[in-house]
């Protein structure tokens, strides 16, 4: 066991609070003690719902292990569906009462409510959130959808249907997106049977055979339910994640297909501007900037593709924490010529990205707190996500206009860096000296020191080289915007002519060397 300070996912109990607090008329009762009781924290506080979670816990003390705990949490069970008359609820432990091994399914099954009971069996230590939120879906799926309920062949003319499936509570733009596919696939002339599970009800799940095909539009969360669904019902499920212009457009075409529809007119009528500004003449300058991709496998797959494709960056890193998707990142750091990260330690990802030194971070709220460290300009584009990340207006990633929003989103610390540099160039004014803090983080933050690159290929002669202080104060003379390149390339040459310390000389000398 690792004791850390930071973990990208919670336990899978959490996963499965994610589902019951994305659905309608459901209850979740959780064997738990104190501490482990913080549902009201992360939907409230930081999704800010509206709404209290519907989740119960027995929330036992070290004092009620000497008794009987599996009547706790059968009076808790009872207690929970008398005040709120659910139409389904979900049972389960959490990562402490699953060593008391109580066997809540059980338990409640003694009960005989007379609503269906989902027992979830989590397994605490050996997975995580996502797949605990993908596991308690296809059970809530599994057991309440009605196999008799089968959509009828079509007739010529019918319109198509499908049921959406992945968004839930706690997921990062999930409504904004639901909101933006769901208006893209009435554009195509496609219906809208079932969403789930974000607004669906077990009645809801009891008519998700009543489709034609489904789009999965998160495959950490319903990707298992989407098979399940296919061997069961017939039902074809879309591959393509719209989260880009190019993504998007294959995700129409995608539908289309499956539809039978014309999808000309939608393509041809798209509102997106951000792949005009990304060709504009002010765009120019972030070609080939270097960018590091880090967060849950979707997310990263969909951000290299755009960064590389319709922004024009060069994607020197990326990785993922979703073990269950290693080969799916791992096939896409294939594409862009790098080695795929996949850990669930911060330390090894901050590791990464001080190596790489990139000019961009793509991550989640941990990558924003280690590009801040090290100085560099970061966009938050998967969970885990800070409060400010569920915004009050209209913000999706996904469609056209998720493709406008991700443009702003990544652009502007990088217009903002180089607004600073400009501001940099009257380093002599009292306010804007080279050792000011940046005008955007406020005057009481210290800037931190520059990464020191791990080195590439040390010669035998010297494995690290240093910087001497007036080199150092000159490098910090070059735009931000060459400047990582510009430490490279005199840390090569040094090492290559066997120098442990870089000069003044040593930099011009370098630069002389590879402006040849």
């Amino acid at each position: 066991m690792q004791l850390t300070l930071w973990t990208y996912e919670g336990p899978p109990h959490v996963g499965a609070m994610r589902i019951a607090t994305a659905m309608k008329d459901v209850h979740y009762v959780l064997h738990a003690p104190q501490g482990d009781t913080y549902a009201d924290l992360l939907f409230t506080m930081i999704e800010r719902n509206a709404t209290r979670p519907p989740v119960t816990y027995t929330t036992f003390q070290a004092r009620d292990l000497g008794g009987d705990t599996a009547q706790l949490f059968k009076s808790a069970a009872l207690e929970a569906f008398e005040r709120f008359r659910p139409k389904a609820m979900m049972v389960g432990s959490s990562c402490t009462a699953e060593l008391i091994q109580d066997d809540p399914g059980g338990l409640c099954k003694a009960l005989d409510l007379p609503v269906p009971v989902v027992a979830l069996e989590l397994p605490s230590y050996q997975r995580k959130e996502n797949w605990g939120a993908a596991e308690t879906f296809y059970q809530m799926v599994r057991q309440l959808a009605d196999t008799t309920v089968r959509r009828a062949p079509r007739e010529a003319g019918q319109r198509a249907r499908c049921n959406i499936l992945g968004p839930a509570a706690l997921g990062f733009r999930h409504r904004d997106d639901l909101r933006e596919i769901s208006g893209l696939l009435r554009e195509l002339g496609v219906d809208i049977n079932v969403t789930a599970p974000l607004g669906a009800a077990p009645a809801d799940l009891a008519r998700l055979g009543d489709a034609d095909f489904n789009v999965v539009l998160y495959p950490e969360i319903a990707s298992v339910a989407a098979g399940w669904l296919k061997r069961t019902f017939g039902q074809p499920a879309t591959r393509t994640v719209p989260i880009g212009s190019g993504a998007t457009r294959d995700f129409i075409r995608e539908v289309a297909e499956l539809a039978g529809v014309d999808a000309t007119a939608v393509l041809s009528n798209a509102e997106a501007r951000a792949p005009w500004y990304a060709k504009s003449v002010d765009s120019t300058y972030l070609t080939s900037k270097r960018v590091f991709v880090f967060g849950d496998a979707t997310h990263v797959v969909a951000a290299a593709r755009i960064a590389a494709q319709e922004m024009g960056f060069t994607v020197v890193g990326l990785g993922t924490y979703s073990r269950e998707f290693a080969r799916e990142v791992r096939d896409a750091a294939a594409l862009y010529g790098v080695e795929a990260l996949i850990s669930d330690d911060y330390l090894d990802v901050e590791a990464r990205i001080a190596e790489l030194q990139p000019e961009l971070v793509l991550g989640s709220q941990m990558e924003r707190h280690i590009a801040k460290r090290l100085g560099i300009p970061c966009a938050v584009i998967s969970a885990p996500v800070h409060v400010q990340d569920f915004p009050a207006r209209y913000s999706p990633q996904m469609g056209f206009e998720g493709a406008n929003v991700l443009f702003d989103t990544w652009v502007h610390p990088l217009m903002m860096g180089l607004e600073e540099h400009l501001i940099g160039m009257f380093r002599g004014d009292a306010e804007f000296h080279e050792d000011a803090a940046p005008s955007h983080l406020g005057g009481s933050h210290q800037p931190a020191p520059a990464a020191v690159p791990v080195p590439e290929a040390a010669s035998p002669a010297v494995a690290t080289t240093t910087w001497g202080t007036e080199a150092e104060k000159e490098l910090r003379k070059i735009p931000f915007f060459v400047r990582g390149k510009a430490r490279r390339n005199t840390e090569l040459y040094a090492r290559d002519k066997g120098l442990p310390v870089i000069t003044l000389e040593t930099l011009y000398d370098a630069k002389a060397h590879f402006s040849r």
